[in-house]
C-alpha cells in the first residue's frame, strides 16, 4: 500500500482495498455483460431495451470508478484491467449466443441481483472491520444496483 494520511488503520485499509477490488472486477465484468446485451439484443422492443442497456452500462461503469477511486484513496492499487476482472469476477459468465430480448433481460437481471447481493454483504463486512465510508459506498452502489434490476425486470412480460 502507498503511504497516506488517511487515519484508518492499515489493516482496515488493506481489507477494504481487497473488498473494493473484488467488486471492481465484478463491476467491470457486469458493464461488459450489459454492453454485450446492448450490442446484440433483438426483438419487437429493440430500441427501448437497446437504449436502456446503454444507460445501464454507463451507470455500472460509474460504480467501477467509485470502487477504484476508493481503493486508491485508501493507499491501494485498483485492479481495473480486463485481465484482472476476468480472473476475479464472481459473476456467472454471460452467454454470448443470446439475441432474444427476454433472455438478455433474464441474464442481466441475474447478474444485477448477484452484484447487489454481494454489495449488501460488503456493507456488513466493511462495517464489521471498521470502515464506515466504504460501507457507505457499497450502500450507494447496492441501491443503484437494485434500481437497475427493477428497470430490467420491468421490461419482462408479467406472468
Amino acid at each position: 500500500m502507498s503511504k497516506t494520511h488517511n487515519t484508518l488503520h492499515a489493516d482496515i485499509r488493506a481489507r477494504s482495498i481487497e473488498l473494493l477490488n473484488l467488486h471492481l472486477a465484478a463491476a467491470i465484468d457486469l458493464e461488459a455483460q450489459v454492453k454485450q446485451a446492448h450490442w446484440n439484443v433483438r426483438g419487437p422492443s429493440f430500441i427501448a431495451v437497446h437504449e436502456m442497456f446503454d444507460r445501464m452500462a454507463t451507470t455500472v461503469a460509474s460504480w467501477s470508478d467509485l470502487l477504484a477511486e476508493r481503493a486508491g484513496g485508501l493507499g491501494g492499487t485498483a485492479h481495473g484491467t480486463i485481465q484482472a476482472a476476468a480472473a476475479a469476477s464472481f459473476l456467472v459468465p454471460y452467454d454470448l449466443g443470446l439475441a432474444d430480448t427476454a433472455k438478455h433481460l433474464f441474464a442481466l437481471s441475474s447478474g444485477l441481483a448477484a452484484f447487489g447481493q454481494s454489495a449488501r454483504r460488503a456493507i456488513d463486512q466493511a462495517n464489521g472491520f471498521g470502515d464506515a465510508d466504504t460501507a457507505d459506498l457499497f450502500t450507494e452502489i447496492s441501491r443503484a444496483a437494485d434500481r437497475q434490476l427493477w428497470l430490467a425486470e420491468s421490461h419482462a412480460v408479467p406472468r
